[in-house]
């Protein structure tokens, strides 16, 4: 079962929507995050990156830092930039791409579920990043940006989220970068019921992004509930904010490689080891179109790899993945990538910046770079089923979650 909850939101005063909604805190960096809230007192980017406010070059763990984020965020309340929802509610956000639509729930879900892995991660945490997250969730006493979970559809809760959105909806906006974001509020308490009552009957759910954030809010929790005797499982702490969205609405974009140097190999020498687990043509067009097969962006022209039969173990959920297969047989055995978390001589960039991008790397130094397949939905639920991990950088979802729409602060 998967248990959700409605809740008191904090949201933008009407009208202000549009210049409060942020990017999240974690898709740029402290130089970007300045000129996005620059002029703009109401950006959300105060709370989620609160070193803005402060002088340049200042620590971004300084004990400072946190305390100017839990000081903004009382300012947005205080001052009405962020009014409270009077009742316990549901919401619904949809983003729009393009031709790609899609519509979450956004509610609370429960930590003892993520303890029992019924809220299932596919990737690991790293521990500086989750204990800043956790710092910002205890001291500003909030979720002040949603988890990106995912579960597989149900076509009645996509009938009731359908009507909804037939209603005029809180906010409907669109973003510099030209992707449109609309909330919703859902009061009716029969229909928050039956919400409800049909996520009970959903066996799971799927971190898709916001692993940090989840893993802070966890940490959240659990401490708040060893110091509080007798506990009754039901306080506020047990909870976190999430939007969830049904697994055929969401996209997964590409995630691409590109690496510095070939290990000390010539030309000739890296195409031969290449070609010994991989077919090697020219490629028509830059972008793979089907899995175990790559883009390859090499002395100025774009070749086509085809992993070979046998290469790989096909029926294995994570190294049958594509990012597997090139690490398993290029990147590590020939380019002595042996650990792409820590190895400075690769690098990655979204699918959303387009295979030029790879093109421009090149040119500018690199020495070959890939274009990949992306990681399927059901790829991701199977790896998390089985309670494996994905190996680094193996989904981009576009497109993201904009911060501030929706805040949820914990209620004692």
């Amino acid at each position: 079962m998967s248990q959700i909850k409605p809740f008191c939101a904090y949201r933008p005063k009407a009208g202000l929507a549009e210049k409060v909604a942020s990017v999240p805190y974690d898709v740029i960096n402290t130089r970007e995050a300045r000129q996005l809230a620059e002029g703009n007192p109401h950006s959300f980017l105060h709370v989620g990156r609160p070193e803005i406010d402060l002088p340049e070059g200042i620590d971004e763990h300084e004990d400072k830092v946190y305390a100017t984020g839990v000081a903004n965020l009382k300012k947005f309340i205080a001052e009405g930039t962020l009014v409270h929802d009077d009742k316990p509610c549901l919401y619904i956000y949809q983003q729009k791409m393009g031709d790609h639509v899609q519509a979450g729930l956004v509610c609370l879900c429960s930590v003892k579920e993520y303890e029992k892995d019924l809220i299932k991660k596919h990737e690991y945490t790293r521990k500086d990043k989750e204990d800043d997250r956790t710092r910002h969730v205890t001291e500003q006493n909030a979720n002040a940006e949603p988890v990106f979970l995912t579960y597989r559809a149900v076509p009645y809760i996509d009938h009731v989220v359908d009507t909804v959105r037939k209603d005029a909806p809180d906010y409907d906006i669109v973003t510099p970068d030209g992707i449109g974001h609309t909330v919703w509020t859902v009061r009716d308490e029969v229909m928050i019921g039956e919400l409800v009552a049909f996520f009970n009957g959903v066996p799971a759910l799927y971190i898709a992004d916001g692993h940090h954030r989840t893993a802070a809010a966890i940490r959240y929790g659990q401490a708040r509930r060893a110091a509080t005797p007798n506990a009754t499982g039901d306080e506020p702490f047990e909870s976190f904010m999430a939007v969830v969205f049904p697994h055929n609405q969401l996209k997964i974009m590409d995630y691409n490689r590109v690496v510095k140097d070939l290990n000390g190999l010539s030309p000739e020498q890296f195409l031969a080891k290449v070609g010994e687990k991989f077919d090697i043509a020219p490629a028509a067009q830059p972008q793979p179109e089907k899995a175990a097969s790559f883009g390859m962006f090499f002395q100025g022209k774009w070749h086509r790899l085809t992993a070979k039969a046998g290469s790989f173990p096909a029926t294995d959920p994570v190294k049958s993945l594509d990012v597997s297969i090139l690490q398993d047989n290029l990147l590590n055995p020939i380019l002595g990538i042996q650990d792409p978390r820590t190895d400075k001589r690769i690098d990655f960039v979204g699918g959303i910046r387009g295979t030029q991008e790879l093109e421009k790397r090149v040119n500018e130094g690199y020495a070959v770079a890939f274009a990949m397949f992306p990681t399927s939905l059901d790829q991701l639920m199977a790896v998390s089923d089985a309670g494996q991990i994905m190996p680094p950088k193996s989904t981009w979802f576009e497109p993201k979650l904009r911060s501030g729409l929706l805040v949820r602060v914990y209620e004692g």
